[in-house]
């Protein structure tokens, strides 16, 4: 894992942080982590797992995150990986009843000013 931006990140339930994936590698940063900073305009803090449904949803949005950008060292993503999303665009996926589940061990704090905390456990992963 490359390192940290903010090693202080919280998540939604107020612990620390943890990775979203290294494989694909996710995060503003790239680090793995759902961090966010000013930089980070889209808000890329919702860790979820992708879902063909989700998949669909974005690419029709004008967001393709299925295709693999080789040059950018974009693989593309598949149902079950785990993605750094934009909160909005989690937010507008639920709306449209597209949105998929959230990891909050690994979902950043600043989600909240977004999503209600009671809205991301009604769509967190089960264990």
């Amino acid at each position: 894992m490359t390192t940290r931006y903010d090693p202080g990140a919280r998540n939604v339930l107020g612990g620390e942080l943890k990775p979203c994936s290294l494989d694909p590698v996710t995060g503003f940063f790239r680090n793995g982590c759902c961090e966010t900073s000013h930089e980070d305009v889209g808000l890329h803090t919702v860790c979820a797992v992708m879902t063909d449904e989700f998949l669909a949803f974005s690419r029709e949005m004008g967001n393709d995150l299925s295709t693999p950008v080789l040059e950018a060292g974009f693989p593309g993503l598949k149902a079950g990986d785990r993605w750094c999303l934009c909160a909005p665009r989690w937010k507008e996926a639920l709306d449209a009843g597209a949105a998929p589940q959230v990891v909050l061990d690994c979902t950043h704090e600043e989600t909240l000013a977004i999503v209600p905390l009671g809205i991301l456990k009604d769509h967190a992963v089960r264990a």
